[in-house]
């Protein structure tokens, strides 16, 4: 993607002329899905693959990549971080456009009415595609829609506007209007408004029922650039690897490069490391943390007993009791279902006439659809793992955790008419908060470890905000509510925050650059904790978002088009890649010396591998935009094991603007998989907070001869005391990967009773168990009656304080009666190596 042409008829014109010679046609035309012509150079196309190297082979191509489709990453939350409705505003806000980038928008929505707003910008210069549905207004001043491929499904809406809700959603979070009473029919109630309500909106349609595609994105980045929007806000997301095969990637650097900076959900494939779906330097990647808020709904049973789950349930059940049975007792058995398939109440699987008018226990979180369908009157979920989101379901629902879910199993079983009820949600206060959920992603970033990645993170649990009426606030299809608001949970709603404070803190300073205004959001986050969150700033960055201090940050880090060039180099792209991306003579021949560590980020990120002496050199500038006369000194947080330095430790500005170049170096050695420090630079005034995360990571080849670094565990660590790639003997080289346990039957059924032939040999077998280890004091593994280990046995015991070994140990079996393994006399030998997180392959 180069430099935008300044003919754009001869661009596109170009673009028919190369498709004309990787095609068989005569004008190529009819293979040109976009030109994308107003803010940079390509175009989209449909090309079979070797079409496709052909293309990539010629002259002028940068880069070829296929069309794939990105997903949606799905309010007292502006209270929660301390910035209130009365905060200082400027009248520029009104003039501060955003471009949503998203599903669309609901325009009759109250957050949306332009009441009050006088004529779009001066400086605006899109268009609105108005249509029979849809029109804009002086608030939301611009409405795309992008669909390549032209197939649209059944409830897909041809025009900008919102089928889905996302959008709405997410536009009102980072720029919607001031609104009273807004709740989800009675819950959160309170206040909605946005970051920035004074702002306009531009929407860009690229999102509908099966994905966001790769050339509508590229599309929309395009015409956002050439409006003349401010900032750009998609909560999209795909596969993060190199910069430019990604096309938010290409498309936020374009925005860069014209004073746009982008806003990008981290992702929510959490809460494994190197998870991120938005990497860029040149972006703002946020994660999701939790509000102070939390959402409950009570289950009672029969015998009294109450048990709290999690959901967002607005069903009345006005405390009627109603009987309850278990999904696994009640199969479809005429559509062939059995209880190992109903136990999860998926649709078609329950038996109508055994579930109709009850409440039914499922096995499994899923939509509720069901149920609902089998004619329940409502369902209770049981479910490993966080409960943290609380969803929307078409019928009165929780979702409970295995232990209260296993208590509710057993009385069901216990009464010859077990009843129970759902109570309406209630919410109370989260004294945990703020702290990063499960499911958004973690760093590192897969491109370059050494850049911090996510940036920070901003509000994105059980968020209230504006929702398209006709989509059910459950979104499954049956469910007829149809409310203009909505609770949601996913990084889709931490970008918006992120945005709507990125917007303010340029209302106050419009001229200040996007990397500048991303410096200001970092090193005014406030901290969070490590200890609710193990993987520290690989889960949020420099921290939680603080939108009334960003505006006065004292130092900032700026960094401008050649600076990130400078790192593109550094990164590995030639000089011939980049004059076709910028457009001008830039040179990585120019780029004699330095790292990518040297590009001037107010974060700093280190990777080693395991066992290695660390000494490595960060090279910064900051800008003086707080007091004109000032001095700041640096105050470090270091932990055991590492040493950092600054040099120099005292920074003296004379001038508003003044410039002024520090070192920071770290040495040491470190035994835990992640280490925290900070730098902050201090005047008394301004406190400028930079967060220092060391990694311990793994290098591996890949199947392409490229090399991959991997997160390296303690436990597997101090496996490793050098490089295997290229050794003699070595087979193979493959990535570390997380495998899954798998869960006997008894040995009677197996027709191996107890009074099998044995022989004494049986007690000189030893059976190695590669597991999550083992419970010692069992009864299944006493040593009454053995004699010590074989005299074979060359293994160890590593013992300590609360582990000891014995002379014998026993594979335990499940059920009730006798429990006993198929070999109670043979010895075990414990190798662990299932954790929390897995069974890592190292």
């Amino acid at each position: 993607m180069g430099e935008r042409r300044q003919d754009e008829a001869s661009t596109s014109s170009l673009h028919t002329s190369m498709l004309q010679e990787v095609v068989d046609s005569n004008t190529g035309a009819e293979y040109l899905l976009y030109s994308y012509k107003r803010s940079f150079n390509g175009f989209a196309a449909k090309l079979t693959e070797e079409e496709a190297q052909k293309m990539a082979g010629m002259e002028g191509v940068v880069s070829v990549f296929p069309n794939k489709q990105k997903k949606l990453h799905t309010t007292r939350s502006w209270d929660f971080l301390g910035f209130p409705q009365q905060v200082e505003r400027t009248a520029i806000e009104s003039d501060i456009t955003i471009g949503v980038l998203d599903t669309g928008i609901w325009p009759e929505s109250d957050s949306f009415s332009d009441k009050g707003f006088g004529p779009p910008p001066s400086k605006w210069k899109g268009t609105c595609r108005a249509s029979t549905n849809f029109t804009c207004n002086n608030k939301i001043i611009g409405a795309q829609y992008y669909r390549s491929n032209g197939d649209f499904f059944e409830n897909d809406i041809r025009s900008p506007r919102d089928s889905d809700g996302h959008g709405t959603h997410t536009a009102s979070i980072a720029a919607g209007n001031v609104v009273n009473m807004a709740s989800v029919q009675g819950l959160g109630s309170g206040i909605a408004r946005g970051g920035v309500p004074s702002a306009r909106i531009a929407v860009y349609k690229i999102c509908w029922l099966n994905g966001c595609s790769d050339v509508d994105i590229l599309a929309a980045f395009d015409d956002a650039i050439a409006d003349g929007v401010d900032l750009i806000s998609i909560s999209v997301g795909g596969t993060a690897d190199s910069y430019f095969k990604n096309t938010i990637s290409i498309g936020a650097f374009h925005a860069m490069r014209n004073g746009i900076l982008t806003s990008n959900s981290a992702g929510n494939r959490g809460p494994g490391l190197a998870t991120l779906t938005n990497i860029s330097p040149w972006s703002l990647s946020v994660a999701a943390s939790a509000i102070d808020r939390k959402f409950f709904t009570l289950v009672q049973l029969g015998n009294d007993k109450i048990y709290e789950g999690i959901s967002i349930n607005t069903f009345d059940l006005k405390n009627e009791m109603y009987p309850i049975v278990y999904g696994g007792d009640a199969p479809n058995t005429t559509a062939g279902f059995q209880g190992s398939d109903s136990r999860y109440c998926d649709a078609g699987t329950l038996d109508q006439n055994l579930v109709k008018g009850k409440i039914v226990l499922c096995d499994l979180l899923g939509d509720g659809e069901g149920a609902f369908l089998a004619g329940a009157i409502g369902t209770v979920i049981k479910s490993p793992g966080r409960r943290d989101v609380a969803y929307s379901f078409p019928l009165p629902a929780s979702y409970l955790g295995i232990e209260d879910g296993t208590n509710i199993y057993i009385y069901l079983n216990s009464t010859r008419s077990p009843t129970a009820t759902i109570l309406k949600t209630n919410e109370r206060k989260d004294a945990f908060a703020p702290y990063i959920p499960p499911f958004s992603s973690r760093g590192p970033n897969v491109a370059t470890s050494n850049i911090l990645k996510p940036d920070l993170a901003a509000p994105g649990l059980n968020i209230l905000a504006a929702w398209s009426p006709i989509s059910p606030i459950s979104e499954v299809e049956v469910d007829k509510r149809n409310l203009s608001f909505n609770i949601l949970s996913g990084t889709s709603m931490a970008c918006p925050h992120a945005t709507g404070a990125a917007a303010y803190v340029k209302s106050l300073h419009p001229k200040w650059s996007p990397a500048a205004i991303k410096s200001a959001l970092m090193t005014t986050a406030d901290p969070m904790s490590a200890g609710k969150n193990p993987e520290a700033e690989f889960a949020y960055g420099a921290g939680n978002i603080n939108p009334s201090k960003a505006p006065n940050p004292g130092l900032i880090y700026d960094i401008d088009a050649a600076d990130y060039i400078k790192f593109l180099c550094r990164q590995g792209y030639n000089t011939k890649s980049l004059q076709l991306l910028t457009g001008d003579n830039s040179s990585c021949s120019d780029v004699t010396n330095g790292t990518v560590n040297d590009l001037n980020y107010p974060a700093f990120a280190l990777s080693t591998p395991p066992l290695t002496s660390i000494n490595r050199v960060f090279n910064r500038i900051v800008t003086n935009v707080g007091s004109p006369t000032s001095t700041y000194r640096a105050i470090l947080n270091s932990p055991l094991g590492l040493t950092i330095k600054v040099t120099p430790s005292i920074l003296s500005f004379t001038s508003l603007g003044q410039k002024l170049p520090y070192t920071l170096t770290i040495e040491g050695t470190i035994d835990k998989f992640i280490v925290s420090a900070s730098l902050t630079w201090d005047d008394s005034t301004f406190q400028v907070r930079s967060p220092i995360a060391v990694l311990i990571l793994s290098i591996w080849e890949n199947e392409d001869g490229g090399r991959t670094r991997f997160p390296h565990h303690p436990f597997t660590r101090a496996c490793y005391k050098k490089s295997l790639t290229g050794m003699e003997g070595v087979v193979s080289i493959f990535p570390n990967k997380q495998n899954k346990l798998h869960t006997t039957r008894s040995w009677d059924f197996l027709g191996f009773s107890q009074q099998v032939e044995r022989t004494t040999v049986e007690s000189d077998i030893i059976i190695g168990v590669l597991d999550s280890g083992i419970w010692p004091e069992s009864d299944s593994f006493s040593d009454k009656g053995f004699g010590p280990p074989p005299s074979k046995w060359k293994g160890t015991c590593r013992a300590s304080t609360n582990f000891t070994c014995n002379n014998m140990a026993s594979v335990q079996g499940l059920g009730s009666g006798t429990a006993r393994g198929g070999v109670p006399s043979a010895r075990i030998a414990v190798y662990k190596v299932c954790w929390l997180n897995g069974c890592p392959i190292g």
